[in-house]
C-alpha cells in the first residue's frame, strides 16, 4: 500500500505538470513529430567530428527522457537505436520553451530540433532550438540504478522491462531476426509458407492435452490446435507444394516451467520424397546458419557450457544411449512387464500400464536427457509413443524418428512420415485404446486425415523445431519467459 501511495503522489505531481503544459497552450499528446535521424545514425555520421566542434547541421530527433541534469540543461534522450545528449541553452530557447523545461520528467517522450555538435568531453550532442512534448508520462520509471530487477514485474509489465533493460530489448529483437532468418533460409530452399487453422474439430498431430473452446454460431466444441501437422500433410496430399512450412503458435493445456509456456511458437515443415535422414541434415543446416547470421558464430555459450552448433552432429539410438548410461539393454527385453521391472530397478517410476516403449522412454528422460549438452540426434523412438512415424526398417518396435537435443533440451522432432492409410488407422486405434485406459494426451482418431491418405501422400520427411527454445539457446536466456514478449501468467491479486 505504501508503494501505491508513493506512486499516487508522483502521479499527482505529474498531473499538475500536465495541467501546466496545457495552460501554456501545449498539447502534451500531439499527433506526430517528423524526425530526420536516430541516435545510432548520428553517431555513425559524425564519428569523425572532433571534440568541441559545432556543425551547421540541423536535425530532428525524438525519444524518451532517461536523465535530466542541471535543471534541464542536459537531457539524455533514448530512442530505438541508442542515446543522444540534448543541450538546452536558454539563449537558444524562447520564453515559452524555457517555461517548458521545468515541466519535463524522466520517462517523458519528447522531440528535439537542433544543431549537431560534440562537447569538449567528446559527447555527441544536439543543441536544442525547439523542444516538443510528444507524450507526458504520468507514472515514474523504476529507479534507474537498480533497473527493473523483479522478474514478476518484468514479465507482467513487459513495457517497463523493455524501457529499462537493454538486454530484454536485445533478446526480443534477436528473436525477430532468428525467425526472419529461418523463414528466408526455407524460402531459398524452395519451401512454400502456408497457414493452417488454429481452431480444430479434432485436436491432433501431437500427444498433448488441448484447450477447449465453444463456437456459438455453430454450437460446437472446438480445440485450440496442439500442432499443425495433420493439416500440413493434407496440403501435401493435395499437391500444393512438395515443400511446405508454417511458423506459428500452438497451444497445449499443460504445465508452466522455465522451458514450457501454454502457447508457444514452432516451425513445422514437410518435404516430399525424402525420409527422416534428410530432416537431420536440414535441422543442422538451419540452426547453424541462423547462429552464424544472427550471432556471427556457431560456437555459443549457454550458462556454463560452450556449445558448437556446426554440423555434422552425431546420432545415436535411444536404447543405445540408455545402455551406455545405465547398463540396461532394452533391445534384449521382450515383455512389457520386464521392461517396467528394468525401469524400476533403475529407480525410474513407470505406470503399471506402461508398455516396453514407454518404459524405455521414461528411463531415457530420467537418466540420459539432461546430459546431452552438445547437439545430438536421438533416433530409434519406440513405436508406441510415435503414432505418426513410419516403423523402423529393421526393428518394428521402433520408428524412423529422431529428436534433436542441445543443452539437455529437445529442440527438434522429425519423422519419416506414415503415408500408409491402413497403418495410420491402426496407430490411431491404438491411441484411442490408450485414451480409453485413461491417457488424456493420447491422440484421437481423425477419420478425414486417414481418408486424405487414402488418396495418396508421397513419402515425406517432417520436422518440427521449437522456436522459443531455439531463441533461449541462442540468446543465453534462462527462462522461456525471457524470450516471449507476453508469457502466460496467473492474474495478479
Amino acid at each position: 500500500m505504501a508503494e501505491d501511495g508513493e506512486e499516487n503522489q508522483f502521479r499527482n505531481a505529474r498531473l499538475q505538470k500536465l495541467a501546466a503544459l496545457k495552460a501554456l497552450g501545449i498539447d502534451p499528446y500531439p499527433y506526430e513529430w517528423r524526425r530526420s535521424a536516430e541516435a545510432k545514425e548520428l553517431e555513425a555520421r559524425y564519428a569523425a567530428l572532433p571534440a568541441d566542434a559545432v556543425t551547421e547541421d540541423r536535425v530532428s530527433v525524438a525519444g524518451r527522457i532517461r536523465a535530466i541534469r542541471n535543471s534541464g540543461m542536459f537531457i539524455d534522450l533514448h530512442d530505438n537505436s541508442g542515446k543522444i545528449q540534448i543541450f538546452s541553452d536558454r539563449k537558444s530557447l524562447d520564453e515559452a520553451q524555457q517555461a517548458l523545461l521545468p515541466l519535463l520528467d524522466l520517462g517523458d517522450i519528447i522531440g528535439v530540433d537542433g544543431i549537431v555538435r560534440r562537447t569538449r568531453r567528446g559527447e555527441l550532442t544536439v543543441n536544442a532550438k525547439r523542444i516538443a512534448v510528444l507524450a507526458k508520462a504520468l507514472l515514474p520509471l523504476p529507479e534507474k540504478y537498480h533497473g527493473l530487477a523483479d522478474l514478476e514485474t518484468r514479465y507482467r509489465q513487459r513495457y517497463l522491462d523493455l524501457i529499462m533493460n537493454e538486454q530484454s530489448r536485445a533478446v526480443l529483437r534477436n528473436r525477430s531476426r532468428i525467425i526472419a532468418t529461418l523463414r528466408r533460409l526455407l524460402i531459398e530452399r524452395g519451401f512454400l509458407e502456408v497457414e493452417t487453422p488454429m481452431l480444430h474439430v479434432i485436436p491432433g498431430g501431437a500427444t498433448a492435452k488441448p484447450f477447449v473452446t465453444h463456437h456459438n454460431a455453430l454450437d460446437m466444441e472446438l480445440y485450440l490446435r496442439i500442432a499443425p501437422e495433420l493439416h500440413l500433410k493434407r496440403l501435401l496430399v493435395g499437391g500444393l507444394s512438395d515443400k511446405l512450412f508454417e511458423i506459428n503458435r500452438n497451444f497445449r493445456n499443460e504445465g508452466i516451467s522455465p522451458r514450457h509456456n501454454p502457447e508457444f511458437t514452432s516451425l513445422e515443415l514437410y518435404e516430399a520424397y525424402v525420409d527422416y535422414r534428410a530432416m537431420m541434415a536440414l535441422t543442422e543446416t538451419l540452426i547453424a546458419e541462423i547462429a552464424r547470421e544472427v550471432l556471427g558464430a556457431t560456437r555459443i555459450r549457454y550458462g556454463e557450457h560452450e556449445i558448437e552448433l556446426a554440423g555434422p552432429w552425431p546420432h545415436e539410438s535411444m536404447a543405445g544411449l540408455v545402455k551406455r548410461e545405465t547398463g540396461a539393454d532394452f533391445l534384449t527385453i521382450l515383455a512389457d512387464e520386464d521392461a517396467r521391472a528394468a525401469a524400476r530397478r533403475l529407480q525410474v517410476e513407470v505406470a503399471d500400464s506402461a508398455g516396453w516403449g514407454r518404459a524405455l522412454e521414461a528411463v531415457f528422460a530420467a537418466r540420459v536427457e539432461a546430459k546431452l549438452i552438445q547437439p545430438i540426434h536421438v533416433t530409434g523412438f519406440p513405436r508406441e509413443i510415435s503414432p505418426l512415424a513410419k516403423a523402423d526398417r529393421n526393428d518394428p518396435r521402433l520408428t524412423e524418428r529422431f529428436e534433436t537435443y542441445i543443452n539437455g533440451w529437445e529442440v527438434a522432432n522429425a519423422f519419416s512420415e506414415i503415408n500408409d492409410p491402413l497403418d495410420q488407422q491402426q496407430r490411431f486405434e491404438a491411441q484411442m485404446a490408450e485414451r480409453a485406459r485413461g491417457d488424456e494426451e493420447a491422440q484421437r482418431l481423425d477419420a478425414d486425415y486417414v481418408a486424405a491418405l487414402e488418396y495418396g501422400m508421397p513419402p515425406a520427411g517432417g520436422l518440427g523445431i521449437g522456436i522459443d527454445r531455439m531463441v533461449m539457446l541462442l540468446t543465453d536466456s534462462p527462462s522461456i519467459r525471457d524470450v516471449i514478449a507476453f508469457p502466460t501468467m496467473r492474474p495478479k491479486g
